[in-house]
């Protein structure tokens, strides 16, 4: 698999979102599974795996993906690349008031959670608008300084607040949604990010199993499956943003590939700094999105797809910008 860069850390092309192992999507495979499965993508060519602190919190503990995962990568850690993510409450904040010493802390728990002693991509999972962007970056840095982590990430941000952060300590990537039905990241963050050398990682970019044709108005999701409150995967707005799936199933077919294939395809033919991370509990979904690099769009066929998507009016936006205060996840975990 081709190699493409976050800043300066070179992963693979596609990497792999691993929360569903913990939560998220209903009942959970069993540990061999899900450690056999990160064999599996590893063995493919994957090199980047996603995780974050609280992974795990509605079916396990705060940590549990992060304990997975550094279990599951032990015997390959210093070929790969690993991201976690940081989350600091305002209670936290208000208590202590050292963001250094907190953003540490977690720092170590999640180093310990991953049996490392550095990681290799840090984000921020939240903005938080009790502390503010630019205190956090400060403190990156001198992580990034001490050898604890090699580069930083900002996730569900608008431009403003990633200018405001890459002024104080250069960010490696942006960890936004983004995927055919949610393309607001090109009017803004995808150009910043190209002229500044900053790498995207689209989460959820089938949209959430949506474009892969699998989801319909019949699909049922149970327990913690956040998919039951994606807007795009409401009844009426599966229905309205059917067009999206008969264009997808035509390109499939033509070139006898899967629907989340081509969608995959697509965001890879189109921005160079693009690295999409797809999570599934399922190996043989972990591996069909792994293989979408070698699918390849010619121009006329990318133009094609292009101009077809653009006429097509998409149902149940929910947009990139969020914050702690304002976030599909809390929303998500307090609807629930």
């Amino acid at each position: 698999m081709e190699m493409r860069k976050l800043g300066k850390i070179k992963v693979s092309s596609i990497g792999m979102g691993c929360m569903g192992f913990s939560h998220g999507y209903g009942k959970v495979p069993s540990e061999e599974y899900a450690v056999n499965a990160i064999h599996a993508a590893h063995d493919f060519g994957c090199t980047f795996f996603d995780t974050a602190e609280t992974y795990g919190r509605e079916q396990f503990f705060p940590g549990h993906n992060e304990q997975l995962l550094g279990k599951a990568v032990e015997p390959f850690r210093k070929d790969i690349v690993v991201a976690t993510k940081l989350h600091i409450s305002s209670e936290e904040y208000c208590e202590e008031k050292d963001l250094n010493k907190i953003m540490r802390s977690h720092l170590e728990a999640s180093m310990k959670n991953l049996r490392t002693d550095y990681v290799d991509l840090y984000y921020l999972h939240r903005y938080n608008e009790d502390i503010g962007m630019e205190p956090v970056a400060e403190v990156m840095g001198k992580l990034i300084q001490d050898g604890l982590i090699r580069g930083w990430g900002v996730s569900q941000v608008g431009v403003e607040l990633l200018r405001k952060a890459h002024e104080i300590t250069p960010v490696n990537a942006v960890q936004n949604l983004y995927n055919m039905l949610e393309r607001d990241c090109e009017k803004d963050i995808l150009p910043y990010c190209m002229e500044q050398g900053i790498g995207v990682v689209p989460f959820s970019p089938i949209a959430s199993g949506f474009l892969s044709g699998k989801v319909t108005a019949d699909t049922k999701f149970e327990g913690d499956d956040v998919r039951r409150f994606v807007p795009q995967l409401q009844k009426e707005n599966l229905i309205a943003n059917q067009p999206v799936l008969d264009i997808l199933n035509r390109y499939a077919a033509e070139k006898n590939v899967t629907n989340a294939q081509i969608s995959l395809a697509w965001m890879l033919k189109k921005y160079p700094n693009i690295v999409p991370i797809p999570g599934s509990k399922n190996k043989e979904r972990i591996l069909e999105n792994l293989g979408a690099w070698n699918v390849q769009l010619s121009d006329v066929e990318f133009d094609s797809l292009e101009t077809a998507l653009d006429k097509v009016e998409v149902y149940g936006h929910r947009g990139h910008e969020e914050s702690q205060q304002k976030s599909f996840s809390h929303n998500w975990r307090t609807n629930a």
